[in-house]
């Protein structure tokens, strides 16, 4: 797959297929931003959904809260984004294109770029000659820092004083509600309280479709432990010899400042200070594993020290390896005490925490899981895109947790009313129950094919016989196999086939 598809390729497929559109395109669109049709969003709803029960849902001590996206604007200086939250940019002398620098390096002299200094861009673009890929002729003017946050403007009069920002991120309203949801939710020391949503970042050159744009959601946890206490995690035995690499072999030669290590031999280096660090760094982890994507195609890799965000005293990624390199996909950050202090710094409120256990108000130690929804979409698309050879067409082999539609329901033929109408007694039964569709145009054939193209995990097929028997067919998307099913047993084989229960074996049986 890595070696004949490309993002591009993806691209167009997510919208010829309608799953992903540039949005606004019928005026040329604009760059970072898109649209979600009807697969797109059910897939990005089915995706949250699953993170949110696995996370929030399943555990007695995480809660969830939905923050605004506009914000009182001293957050963000409490924050440190005011200040920190930059990318250094480059513009042509020529042309006059503006660029983020460390891309600019890394697409022409192919050397890692992600923690320098403007000071040292300066020199690496001089020294190298670097000419502009716009007009192929300029060089660059001096570099210089820019602030990602979108600015915008609350109430009627436009004034630095109305001056607010789009959010950045998710996590600071988690920080600045903690007291009260931890009193509102009755919550002890270990909690997390999670957040989804819409966040937005000012990136100098969107690129490589949904990896890197202007408009996204972000899936995160911070996880609140007593500063005393923060190293040690009840749950650690469970997972401290799971043989996770931090880099590949590959990687490890191109950067030997990293080496390849286990998730216990980290904690043992002090590189996790925190066994909590590394228990969420698993769970994030094993759930892409149990969502289909293959353990080959992951990896961890740890942040150096001059790269890590400026509230980070470490930080461990999650990456994939899509065609164009191996990019993050999740980040999990050890976050210390610092945003609390801050905000109780700027704000000159008590936001400490009272621990009943140790009897103590605290400013509580924060774990943070990261997650970017888009870029887990791109993972999950790009494992299981596949163009069947046998078949003449992509087959999407989504999990179906995830797929958009769990079942496609087809009268064998359009032009018989009592077939048809069968048929539609099918579909309405199964559409009380799970998110399915219905297609009677073209041949049974073509339906397969678009229904697999669409990620559909299975076709249910109402023929002429099943006017008399009350049962109908029911084909694998995976293995093209079909089995035999009365009716009145449908929505519990579907629901145990979905669940991954039962499946499919030779001879048209089902299997436990």
């Amino acid at each position: 797959m890595r070696d004949t598809v490309s993002i591009d390729e993806i691209s167009s497929f997510c919208k010829r297929k309608g799953f992903v559109y540039p949005s606004g395109e019928v005026y040329g669109s604009l760059a970072g931003f898109w649209d979600y049709g009807h697969l797109g969003v059910e897939l990005k709803n089915n995706i949250k959904q699953h993170w949110w029960k696995q996370f929030v849902h399943m555990r007695d001590d995480v809660v969830g809260i939905d923050g605004a996206i506009i914000t009182h604007p001293k957050v963000w200086v409490g924050s440190g984004h005011a200040d920190h939250f930059e990318d250094i940019l480059v513009e042509c002398n020529s042309c006059h294109i503006r660029l983020r620098a460390d891309h600019l390096i890394e697409d022409t002299l192919h050397i890692p770029a992600d923690s320098l200094s403007a000071k040292k861009i300066d020199e690496i673009l001089s020294k190298h000659k670097v000419k502009c890929p716009s007009c192929q002729k300029g060089t660059f003017q001096p570099a210089m820092r820019f602030n990602l946050m979108f600015s915008t403007q609350v109430g009627p009069v436009t004034h630095q004083s109305s001056k607010a920002f789009l959010r950045p991120e998710t996590a600071q309203l988690i920080f600045t509600d903690l007291r009260l949801v931890q009193d509102n939710a009755r919550q002890k020391l270990p909690f997390g309280i999670a957040q989804a949503g819409k966040v937005f970042r000012n990136e100098i050159s969107p690129r490589d479709f949904l990896f890197r744009s202007r408009e996204f959601e972000i899936m995160e946890i911070e996880y609140f432990l007593h500063p005393k206490h923060f190293k040690k995690c009840p749950f650690f035995s469970s997972i401290k010899d799971r043989a996770i690499s931090v880099l590949s072999a590959e990687a490890q030669q191109k950067n030997k400042k990293q080496k390849i290590t286990k998730i216990g031999e980290l904690v043992r280096q002090g590189s996790l200070k925190s066994e909590w660090h590394a228990y969420w760094l698993i769970q994030m982890y094993d759930w892409f594993l149990s969502l289909g994507v293959s353990e080959k195609h992951l990896r961890l890799r740890e942040h150096l020290p001059d790269e890590r965000a400026h509230y980070s005293s470490a930080c461990f990624d999650i990456d994939y390896a899509f065609p164009f390199g191996w990019k993050e996909i999740h980040g999990c950050a050890d976050r210390t005490t610092f945003d609390v202090e801050q905000h109780q710094i700027l704000s000159k409120k008590d936001l400490r925490i009272f621990d009943e256990e140790t009897k103590e108000k605290v400013i509580p130690y924060v774990i943070e899981p990261s997650q970017g929804f888009e870029r887990a979409f791109l993972a999950f698309i790009f494992e299981a895109y596949n163009y069947d050879k046998k078949r003449g067409y992509v087959v999407l082999h989504l999990h179906p947790s995830l797929a958009p539609y769990k079942a496609g329901i087809f009268p064998l033929v359009q032009n018989n009313d009592k077939l048809v109408l069968y048929a539609r007694e099918v579909y309405v039964r199964l559409k009380d129950r799970f998110v399915c569709f219905w297609d009677q145009g073209g041949s049974v054939g073509r339906r397969y094919a678009r229904a697999d193209e669409q990620g559909v995990p299975f076709c249910i097929t109402v023929d002429f016989d099943s006017l008399k028997d009350k049962s109908v067919t029911i084909r694998d998307r995976d293995s093209t196999k079909q089995i035999r099913i009365p009716v009145s047993e449908l929505v519990e084989v579907l629901e145990n086939l979905l669940a991954q229960k039962i499946s499919f074996k030779e001879g048209g049986k089902l299997i436990n």
